[in-house]
């Protein structure tokens, strides 16, 4: 990379990690940035989770007030994100490169449409909790069916984060919405507490393959410490100031560079 092209790098990691923490979905930043410097389509999703990982614990340490009376939640949800974490990873590693460019763009584009319509969605969610009353959540009020339901639908969408992270945060945040009366902000800290577990999972995953599995998954360590470095710092203040951004601004952004990222997945078939 050359030395703009790594400082914009740098720059996109921060708007990652600032986005994750606020919206969730700071793939949709980093990911086509680094494919249109030239980083092959697989190796760009390996290295990007790596890389996302700092800001993931940097964004879920600064919820931890949100956080509060909801650790049964999280011990109960966090196997089934890096379970899923595992598969989606295994598919990512184990299928053919050309599968991986045929289904992005159709994960590129879910994801899209997902940003698109999180507005209404958060609204419609809003008026759903408020109407129930309900402002904490226990394993008591839940119950076993919708437990069963919550934990099947973190399992998919750690399938989902581990083969590719593009706004994970935003499909945890509906399917939790629509299963469990939460308020928005502490479901948003159980969010980022799970999108990290399946970060995790899958960068350890890709770093373990990368050093020892014969050089058949590399990743770009310069990408992974640029979009680290970045989105440690942008975890901060997404969790300080990030909800102070214009929304419509940083959801524009994020539609036009995946829209960049699909037009550029497609000419490589």
């Amino acid at each position: 990379m050359s030395v703009v092209e790594m400082v914009l790098v740098l720059l996109a990691g921060a708007g990652a990690g600032i986005i994750n923490t606020v919206v969730g979905s700071g793939t949709l930043i980093t990911f086509p940035t680094l494919v249109a410097f030239g980083v092959p389509p697989v190796t760009a999703t390996m290295s990007n989770a790596v890389g996302l990982v700092p800001g993931n614990v940097t964004g879920s340490f600064g919820y931890r007030r949100e956080l509060a009376g909801q650790a049964s939640l999280v011990r109960r949800l966090i196997p089934a994100s890096l379970l899923g974490s595992l598969v989606g990873a295994y598919l990512l590693l184990h299928l053919p490169e050309d599968t991986f460019i045929a289904v992005v763009p159709v994960l590129l584009v879910l994801a899209l449409v997902l940003v698109v319509v999180q507005p209404p969605l958060q609204r419609w969610l809003t008026a759903r909790r408020e109407a129930s009353g309900a402002d904490a959540v226990t394993l008591d009020t839940l119950g076993t069916p919708r437990m069963v339901a919550v934990t099947a639908a973190v399992f998919l969408c750690g399938i989902y984060g581990g083969y590719f992270a593009a706004a994970q945060g935003i499909l945890l945040i509906g399917f939790l919405g629509l299963l469990m009366p939460l308020a928005l902000q502490r479901m948003n800290a159980l969010k980022n507490v799970l999108v990290l577990g399946v970060n995790v999972v899958s960068a350890s995953t890709y770093i373990v393959v990368a050093t020892w599995g014969g050089g058949t998954h590399p990743l770009d360590w310069t990408a992974v410490g640029l979009v680290a470095a970045g989105s440690l710092v942008g975890g901060v203040i997404g969790a300080r100031v990030g909800r102070r951004l214009p929304p419509l601004l940083l959801r524009a952004c994020i539609v036009v560079l995946g829209v960049v990222a699909l037009y550029s997945i497609l000419g490589m078939r």
